[in-house]
Formats: structure tokens, sequence, C-alpha cells
């Protein structure tokens, strides 16, 4: 027993840094969580999984589309990161995973995300914080 604990303190004291990084990353991807989430599960239009709309700023101004596209995967896959490491670390793991998948763009996005959404749970979640907003509940039917 003695061993093992002079072991786990010889790695922590050796991994200094990276413990001290990752917990640096962990802290403020929490605090980027707790700000946003509620601020983009909001933004959500209230009839989103009932039916697909085409986007007409795509085809009005293509170039800022594009460059408004590219952002919006960055911040997206940088939610779903994030909201992996808050699976094991503190934080609203898959919640900011959904609203990770949700600003992405991928093939059969919308499947994945009705079917997501229908979890009981996770509608019950969003529909609480768009109710913190002052938003009216998503339908899904």
């Amino acid at each position: 027993m003695e061993i093992l604990l002079e072991q786990i303190i010889d790695l922590v004291d050796e991994y200094k840094s990276v413990i001290f990084w990752l917990s640096l990353l962990s802290f403020f991807i929490f605090i980027f969580s707790l700000v946003s989430i509620k601020w983009l599960v909001a933004l959500i239009p209230i009839d989103y999984f009932v039916y697909k709309k085409n986007s007409k700023f795509k085809t009005k101004y293509p170039f800022t589309w594009l460059i408004s596209m590219i952002i919006k995967n960055i911040i997206g896959y940088l939610l779903i990161v994030g909201g992996i490491l808050m699976l094991v670390l503190p934080g609203q793991g898959l919640f900011t995973i959904f609203i990770g998948l949700m600003m992405s763009n991928y093939p059969g996005k919308y499947y994945i995300e009705k079917k997501i959404i229908a979890i009981p749970s996770i509608l019950k979640t969003i529909n609480w914080l768009r109710k913190q907003s002052n938003k009216e509940p998503i339908i899904i039917n």
C-alpha cells in the first residue's frame, strides 16, 4: 500500500505541469459551458424539430455564410470535445455534447438530433433551460 502511494505521488510530481494545464482547461470549459449553454439552448427555434428549413442567408450571402459555418463548426466541435471531457470532469457533459452536435454540420445530423431530443430527460432539461430564458418549450412532433 505504501509503495503504491509513493508511486502515485511520484507520478503527480512528474506530471505536475500536465495536471495543471488539464485542470485549467477543465475550469475554462466548465465556465464556458455555464455561460453559453443556456444562451445557446434559447437560440433553438421552437419548431426546429418539426420541419427542416432552408437557409435564405446561404443563397443571399454565400461567402459570409461559409465563414459563419466554419466558425460555427469550430465552436460546435470544441463543445463536443469539452462535453466528452466533462463526462469525467465536472460539468454538464451530455448537454454540452448535444449543443455541440446541433452547432456542427455532418451527414445525418437532423435525424440524430431528433432521436436525441426525443429522450424525455434531455427534452425536459432543454425546455427547463429555455424556460429560464423566457422561451417557449421546444415542439418535437
